[in-house]
């Protein structure tokens, strides 16, 4: 169940019986020349429906910008300060919290995400042990990658490879293409991209890295290999997820 699609009244329901949801959060940046900006964000929203499906748990809306400023010199990305992140989550949190939510996953699609989130989590864990209250169970965050599954990383190296890269992978652009069709762009490639060797800000990027792309070549990208790949995630996250739902 999509929290923006349900009434209060059916959410009230869901928590009779659950106290978990599904928290998707990715970014808004470039991913080479055919990749969406948006990649970050559409592959953990649509696995995390899947998820939610498999699972019968409650998906929050995405968030949907993150920490890129390193991709500020290709036009469209936009970013999130750490320190906005941070409240943007423990608001996030907290509302939700007050409702009787207390297993918050979040499953992310943006490597440049992990620091932060973490310590939003911090904060958040903090914050809560500083409150004076009733014994209740205790509230939980936790992260998981959508590409770090055992299914999704098997299905990666034997189909791209080394040209899988570390940015504009061959691997989420795929699961943008099965997401989003109609959306498929064409571009031209001069082999794989060169390597990773470091970043800082947004002009030393575009520098290293000038068509966006981190040792990748997705040309190799197809719709059929993203869904493959959205169905492993989601196989191998839906036991995670049960397993955190439980959890003391």
């Amino acid at each position: 169940m999509q929290l923006q699609l349900a009434t209060w009244q059916e959410v009230e329901r869901y928590l009779a019986s659950s106290t978990g949801i599904i928290m998707p959060i990715g970014s808004a940046e470039q991913h080479g020349p055919n990749g969406l900006i948006g990649t970050d964000a559409v592959c953990p929203e649509i696995i995390a429906r899947g998820l939610g499906l498999a699972t019968d748990a409650m998906v929050a809306p995405t968030i949907s910008v993150g920490i890129a400023q390193h991709h500020l010199g290709f036009a469209g990305s936009m970013c999130l300060r750490p320190s906005t992140m941070i409240q943007l989550i423990r608001d996030y949190v907290v509302s939700l919290a007050r409702h009787g939510f207390d297993r918050f996953f979040f499953l992310n699609g943006h490597g440049g995400n992990i620091a932060t989130v973490e310590a939003a989590f911090a904060e958040i864990h903090s914050e809560v042990s500083m409150l004076t209250r009733e014994a209740k169970r205790p509230l939980r965050c936790t992260l998981s990658n959508w590409w770090d599954s055992k299914g999704v990383k098997a299905i990666s190296r034997e189909l791209y490879g080394d040209d899988e890269g570390q940015h504009a992978t061959c691997s989420e652009v795929s699961v943008t293409q099965y997401a989003y069709p109609e959306a498929i762009k064409n571009a031209n490639f001069e082999g794989r991209a060169a390597a990773y060797s470091g970043i800082h800000d947004a002009d030393d990027y575009r520098r290293r890295y000038p068509d966006g792309r981190i040792g990748s070549l997705p040309s190799l990208s197809t719709p059929e290999a993203g869904k493959q790949l959205y169905e492993a995630s989601i196989a191998d996250l839906g036991e995670t997820y049960r397993d955190f739902l439980s959890s003391a």
